[in-house]
């Protein structure tokens, strides 16, 4: 069984992101909301829908490359029910993102041939890109517009200010602040999202995440386990019993008897965030029956 975490992140930063966000969405004709494909429930701000109103939305599932192409291909359809296309690109490689303009265009076709019937066909189709802090949007954001025009660092909460940057002659995008919402209604949503790093490590007990993790892990991939860490997961072993275990493999000795979890469970994380254990997603639109609905 999975230990307790009490996982709080919502700098003050971000409530004034989410007023800025209001303010500017009278500017946009479109909406890009950006998640992690390997948790797009957990990766997605609930305030979405009140944020963006009517405006025609896009869905970019962003890191497909780290993410179970099964799964994947299950939450493409769960959009697509919804009326909402679906982008699927790795940004890190730029993957996909040279499909984002022509996206835009077929989301904001209506609006395309309003613009030519009023003999503004010239005129720039403007959108916002909305995603939670560390989801890859400041590197998509520099992949589609084919140079280093968004600050990036692998620490959530980076871009604190909004800024427009023109994509081609007629896109222009407005880049916002990573917002996460003020509180985390489930511990599994707040520790998918610490296992993906969109939450700062310096404020998580890292060595309980890596044993729920290790949990998690065994019941969705044993296989990543023993194939990175060269030990079959028993059944009955706890998360602690099974950083255990991976640190030992490591040879990760303090003292006589004594391993480092901490050290195995930073390690763990890493190597998660790198892609090191395989193509994993954490959750499935089944997974929050009675949350996840028809909008």
């Amino acid at each position: 069984m999975a230990e307790e975490m009490n996982i709080q992140w919502f700098p003050g930063h971000m409530t004034k992101a989410e007023r800025m966000i209001e303010e500017n969405m009278k500017l946009v004709d479109a909406v890009c909301e950006l998640i992690d494909a390997r948790i797009p429930y957990s990766s997605r701000n609930p305030d979405i829908d009140r944020l963006a109103g009517s405006k025609p939305r896009l869905v970019i599932l962003n890191r497909v490359d780290q993410a179970d192409p099964a799964v994947t291909a299950l939450w493409r359809a769960f959009f697509k029910a919804q009326g909402l296309p679906v982008l699927e690109t790795n940004s890190k490689a730029g993957t996909g993102v040279n499909g984002f303009s022509q996206a835009i265009r077929s989301v904001l076709k209506e609006k395309l041939e309003q613009y030519a019937a009023k003999g503004q066909a010239n005129r720039p189709l403007r959108v916002m890109i909305l995603g939670i802090p560390n989801v890859g949007k400041s590197t998509f954001i520099n992949k589609v517009a084919k140079r280093k025009a968004a600050k990036t660092s692998d620490k959530p909460g980076v871009t604190r200010g909004k800024q427009w940057i023109s994509i081609d002659a007629g896109l222009e995008l407005l880049d916002t602040p990573g917002i996460l919402w003020p509180r985390f209604d489930s511990q599994t949503v707040g520790e998918n999202l610490a296992y993906t790093g969109a939450v700062r490590d310096e404020i998580l007990d890292r060595e309980t995440l890596g044993a729920n993790l290790m949990l998690k892990l065994r019941e969705m991939y044993p296989e990543s386990i023993e194939q990175r860490y060269k030990f079959t997961p028993r059944p009955d072993a706890t998360g602690f019993e099974l950083l255990e275990t991976a640190a030992q493999k490591r040879g990760f000795l303090i003292s006589k008897g004594e391993y480092d979890l901490e050290r195995m469970a930073a390690i763990l994380l890493d190597e998660f965030r790198d892609g090191k254990l395989g193509r994993l997603s954490l959750e499935r639109p089944g997974d929050y029956a009675g949350e996840l609905k028809e909008e």
